[in-house]
């Protein structure tokens, strides 16, 4: 585990915000992102930190984690770095409790790592299979159920009144296509999921969103086998990590009495 700056104390504001600056929509709140070593989590990461947001990162890579934390730190935010590879099932409520170890509470949590591999059913690795069902799916809902205590008790106590759970799915949980089928089915379920919940826990005041970007340049786009997704769009035309990392932040930043569920968002020339 690595950290931009000391273990708070209860008297500290978790946002690290400096006296007479603008503190940000959410100044005092702590988010906890994971996948935040590079694409969308990182991008997300330096956009909460912008409205004033304390952060604990989770994934695998500690060197990018404490190099992403260290920029937050030069930049005025606070983050610490929270090593975990969340297909092991023991990692989710470990990293939580850590962060709410740390920070003292949670008002925000981002579901973004994932795995993606593209091939046709019978030629495809049931071992690739496995791990996007572990990170898509059932990482999603360990860090769910592990966050909501936490998430619940912020909505009751905090200063905004609300709390944020939020979760990366993708266009190809609503578009299956050929080649796509496992990947596509972990981010229906996601889906499913994720509106079941916000059924439970809305008229709590913790929102449940759901992010679903197009095609997004990210290492798993990349020369990677989810490249073959664009289906001849050029990636001149794809989204960026800070596109997404924009609409979370609207999503997060939305007064009170506002929960936008729901944001899917394409490349202009994608068409499906």
């Amino acid at each position: 585990m690595g950290s931009s700056e000391h273990p708070m104390t209860e008297r500290q504001d978790p946002s690290g915000a400096a006296g007479g600056a603008d503190p940000g929509a959410l100044s005092g709140c702590v988010a906890l992102v994971t996948g935040a070593s590079s694409g969308i989590g990182a991008a997300a990461a330096l956009a909460l930190a912008r409205e004033g947001c304390a952060l604990a990162l989770v994934a695998r890579r500690t060197e990018r984690l404490e190099r992403l934390t260290g920029t937050i730190g030069e930049r005025g935010g606070r983050a610490v770095a929270l090593t975990a590879d969340l297909g092991e099932a023991a990692q989710a409520p470990r990293v939580v409790e850590e962060a709410v170890g740390h920070y003292g509470r949670l008002d925000i949590l981002l579901n973004n790592a994932g795995f993606g591999a593209r091939g046709a059913a019978e030629d495809s690795d049931p071992e690739d299979w496995d791990r996007m069902v572990d990170l898509n799916l059932r990482a999603v809902l360990r860090m769910s159920h592990a966050a909501l205590p936490h998430l619940l008790r912020a909505a009751h106590d905090g200063p905004r009144g609300v709390a944020d759970l939020v979760t990366v799915s993708s266009v190809a949980g609503r578009v299956p296509r050929k080649d796509n089928s496992v990947y596509s089915a972990t981010k229906h379920a996601v889906c499913s999921f994720s509106e079941a919940l916000r059924q439970e826990v809305t008229g709590r005041q913790v929102r449940v969103g759901l992010v679903e970007p197009g095609m997004t340049a990210t290492e798993m786009t990349r020369g990677g086998s989810q490249a073959g997704a664009a289906h001849g769009l050029p990636p001149e035309v794809w989204l960026r990590a800070e596109d997404i990392a924009r609409v979370i932040a609207f999503m997060v930043t939305r007064p009170p009495h506002m929960a936008v569920n729901e944001i899917a968002v394409r490349p202009t020339a994608q068409e499906r």
